[in-house]
C-alpha cells in the first residue's frame, strides 16, 4: 500500500474512531489496527494523535466553511441568506455525522489539552454568517443569538432525533423527520427575526 492511500485510511480510521470513542479514549494503535497499517508506520504518514486530531478538524472546517460561503454568497437577501445558511449548516451536519460525533465529543470535555478549537474552527463560521444576516435581525436582537440556537437545535436533532407521533423516536435519517425539522427550524428564523410588535 502506497503512502497515499495509508495515509486516507488512517485519516478514516481516525476519524471513525474520534467520532465513536472521543479524542481521549483514542490511542495510535487502535487507529493503525483499524487503518490496517503497522503501527510503527503511522507516526511517519500522519504525524502524533493530537496531528492526525487537528488535520481532522481543520479539513471539516475547510468543508463547513465552503458549504457556508456559498450560502452567504447569495445575491439575495440577509433574510434569504438567512434561510440559505440554515439549510446549508442542516445539509452539512446530516451528511457529516463523523464530524458531528467528533464535535459532541468535544463538548461533552474531550481533547481538553486543544484549548483553541472552537476559537479555530467554530468562530470563523459564526462570525461570517452572523455579518451576512445581520439586516435581518431586529436592532434589539443579536445576530449571534439567531444563529446560536440554529447550531443547538441542529446538532441535538442529529444527535436524538425526534418524538415520533404516538410512541417511540425517528432518527435524524428519516426522510420525513428531517422534513419536519427543516420546516420547523424556517419557522423559527422567521419568528427569531421578526421585529417586536410597538
Amino acid at each position: 500500500m502506497d503512502d497515499v492511500a495509508a495515509r486516507d485510511r488512517v485519516f478514516e480510521a481516525g476519524t471513525r474512531l474520534f467520532a465513536a470513542l472521543g479524542y481521549d479514549e483514542t490511542n495510535l494503535r487502535l487507529i493503525a489496527d483499524a487503518a490496517g497499517v503497522p503501527a510503527a508506520r503511522i507516526t511517519d504518514l500522519v504525524g502524533s494523535k493530537r496531528e492526525l486530531y487537528v488535520d481532522i478538524m481543520q479539513r471539516a472546517y475547510e468543508d463547513e466553511y465552503a458549504t457556508l460561503r456559498e450560502a452567504v454568497d447569495t445575491t439575495g437577501s440577509a433574510r434569504v441568506a438567512l434561510h440559505q445558511i440554515l439549510d446549508a449548516y442542516i445539509d452539512y451536519h446530516v451528511s457529516h455525522p463523523l464530524i458531528h460525533a467528533v464535535w459532541m465529543h468535544r463538548w461533552e470535555a474531550d481533547a481538553l489539552d486543544l484549548p483553541d478549537l472552537e476559537d479555530r474552527y467554530q468562530r470563523p463560521l459564526l462570525r461570517m454568517c452572523t455579518r451576512r444576516i445581520r439586516d435581518a435581525v431586529p436592532p434589539d436582537v443579536d445576530p449571534y443569538f439567531v444563529l446560536s440556537p440554529m447550531v443547538w437545535c441542529v446538532y441535538g436533532f442529529i444527535s436524538s432525533g425526534v418524538f415520533a407521533r404516538g410512541h417511540g423516536r425517528v432518527d435524524a435519517t428519516d426522510p420525513a423527520a428531517l422534513a419536519w425539522f427543516r420546516s420547523c427550524m424556517h419557522l423559527l428564523m422567521d419568528r427569531l427575526t421578526t421585529p417586536a410588535a410597538p
